[in-house]
């Protein structure tokens, strides 16, 4: 596979990625939503300071390392990348990592610039960011990853014979995310679904030979 084709990959999902996170920030106040499709499609404006789909490290501290987690795995990610296509591994495999690496950089970008470049999305008071402004809402570093997408595809009440949740609302599916999100979580299964079509021609990655021990009767340690 060619290095321009893996470029033009990331480059459309952060391009799309980023393209929808600019107008929900511009054009919704955070808590706002819009029906997309009936009411298992929502556009629904959250920010998180956390990783995908809002999971969360505690303080400003967890919030610096993380972004900084996600830059030295950006960084890794193109020698790893190069690497991959040097060596002609699996077509499937390479935009797979494709797909992981750029949904890691367009959740950087948010991190690294939107508390630069954005004003603040208040919920109290209805307030649609403007892009640019005089004084941003936050440093470098510590900017609000922006998620929007929302699929409530059901929403009911369990009934009350239920174990512990007996008479709560479930939803499912309860998260909100971005494109980014859903790229790393793409590639992220396929890798595991496919991994033997992957990896046949590469029988010395760790996930094939940890498996050849095993069905060898080696203990895996």
């Amino acid at each position: 596979m060619k290095k321009r084709s893996v470029f033009l990959i990331i480059l459309l999902v952060v391009a799309a990625d980023q393209a929808l996170k600019i107008f929900i920030k511009t054009h919704y106040h955070a808590g706002e939503s819009h029906m997309v499709i009936g009411h298992w499609f929502q556009l629904y404006f959250i920010e998180n300071e956390g990783m995908a789909y809002g999971w969360k490290l505690g303080g400003e501290f967890g919030k610096m390392l993380l972004t900084l987690f996600r830059l030295a795995a950006v960084i890794f990610g193109v020698f790893y990348i190069k690497k991959i296509i040097e060596q002609k591994y699996n077509r499937g495999f390479i935009i797979c990592v494709a797909l992981i690496f750029a949904g890691a950089l367009g959740n950087l970008i948010d991190s690294m610039f939107y508390g630069l470049i954005f004003g603040d999305s208040s919920m109290l008071v209805g307030n649609v960011a403007h892009i640019f402004p005089k004084y941003g809402y936050a440093g470098f570093l510590h900017g609000k990853v922006v998620d929007m997408l929302y699929f409530p595809i059901i929403h009911t009440r369990l009934p009350l014979w239920v174990p512990f949740w007996g008479g709560k609302f479930f939803d499912f599916f309860s998260p909100i995310f971005n494109l980014a999100d859903a790229s790393i979580s793409i590639g992220i299964i396929s890798i595991f679904v496919f991994q033997k079509k992957f990896f046949g021609r590469h029988s010395s990655h760790p996930i094939i030979e940890s498996e050849k021990m095993i069905n060898e009767g080696v203990e895996v340690s």
